[in-house]
């Protein structure tokens, strides 16, 4: 019980000093990530993979009215097998996907680049149509948590005033 509350005490503590020197969330009001709220323009491969991915990025930074920005995104996908049964069958693949981006000012100033990874999977024991029905699943789930995580990479960009 006196470790519990010790527990809370520190957490609000903490809290309160994170609150104390300055720090604001990056999508608080006024934060950096609203900077770039409807105001990036982005592209992506002419691919079903690169539509995915730039579908995610667009509801997640919002549609670019007047854009100060480019988003360009770059999409790599591998299959892998991730199990087989004792007679060789494959039962199980994992889709395995990179993304490279670069941030550019309509200036042309490089703001920030990087490249995020991740991967799913998908089972392979159904019908042919399922199978396939599958893949394309996995490969839009795969195409979320890339845009997610260059989401996540833009939000640790320290934006120009």
């Amino acid at each position: 019980m006196l470790y519990r509350l010790a527990s809370r005490r520190a957490v609000l503590l903490a809290l309160l000093a994170v609150g104390a020197c300055g720090f604001t969330p990056a999508l608080a009001p006024g934060g950096d990530m609203l900077k770039l709220r409807n105001t990036v323009a982005v592209s992506a491969p002419g691919t079903i993979a690169g539509f995915a991915i730039r579908s995610r990025l667009i509801d997640r930074l919002g549609r670019a009215t007047a854009p100060i920005a480019t988003l360009s995104v770059n999409v790599e996908e591998a299959l892998d097998v991730a199990a087989q049964s004792q007679s060789g069958a494959t039962l199980r693949y994992n889709v395995v996907g990179a993304a490279g981006w670069q941030l550019t000012a309509a200036d042309g100033t490089v703001w920030g680049s990087g490249q995020v990874d991740g991967f799913t999977s998908y089972a392979a024991t159904g019908s042919t149509v399922a199978t396939q029905s599958a893949a394309t699943d996995a490969v839009g789930r795969l195409m979320i948590i890339l845009g997610d995580k260059v989401v996540a990479q833009l939000m640790l960009l320290d934006l120009p005033q």
